[in-house]
């Protein structure tokens, strides 16, 4: 079994628009794959209990058919930074919880997992510890999802030099294009091809109804490795 965590150059930038492709991807090859958001914030109430519209696409993605809290263990109601949204409503972020978590979905029969992370590389857990702080603990392979927009370079290049630092693999990126354009679209692109040390899977393009689009077509998951 092969998992790779998915992080961003910022929060909204495509993570989960690209965990979904590459599980579409898996799932179009006959691959057993799930998808993981151990961590999400703004999820709204149902009858069913509290759901986050980035897990929800992440469970439907997958090939394996799987419980919404089997994908999404630790979910907080306000639309703010984790760590907060768990300090007011009293439920701690459990690392032992993110990690039974991932464990129970190695052992479901998943051939890949993706393990989406929530807003950037480093997403405070509490006061002393880091979301980045547990996939360094678990020697996952990165995957690093650039936002196309002004600023894109720098965030790109710190994050990858926060990843390397911590001992980890960038395994690849990809480039999202966001709706709020970019100048010098293909010149950025290309210092990013020469400078970051991974290939890149692909572009997704912007669209009109990215939720409803087969994503596939836009990543080489033969990369990914």
């Amino acid at each position: 079994m092969t998992t790779f965590f998915i992080t961003g150059t910022d929060t909204d930038v495509g993570k989960t628009l690209v965990s979904r492709a590459l599980l579409q991807a898996a799932s179009a090859q006959g691959r057993q794959c799930a998808g993981y958001k151990p961590i999400s914030a703004g999820c709204e109430q149902t009858p069913q209990g509290l759901r986050n519209r980035d897990a929800l696409q992440l469970q439907q993605a997958a090939s394996l058919s799987l419980p919404y809290e089997w994908v999404n263990p630790f979910a907080y109601a306000p639309p703010i930074a984790p760590h907060i949204a768990a300090a007011q409503v009293g439920q701690p972020i459990e690392e032992a919880g993110l990690t039974a978590g991932l464990r129970r979905l190695e052992r479901s029969g998943a051939e890949l997992v993706l393990v989406e992370g929530a807003g950037g590389w480093h997403l405070p857990l509490n006061d002393q510890r880091l979301l980045s702080d547990w996939v360094t603990d678990q020697r996952l392979p990165v995957v690093l999802v650039v936002g196309a927009k002004l600023g894109c370079l720098n965030h790109a290049l710190l994050t990858v030099a926060a990843i390397e630092q911590s001992g980890l693999r960038l395994a690849a990126w990809v480039m999202n294009r966001l709706p709020c354009g970019m100048s010098c679209y293909e010149e950025n692109l290309a210092t990013l091809c020469q400078r970051l040390p991974a290939p890149l899977l692909g572009e997704i393009p912007t669209l009109s109804e990215p939720d409803s689009a087969n994503l596939q077509e836009y990543l080489d998951i033969s990369l990914l490795r």
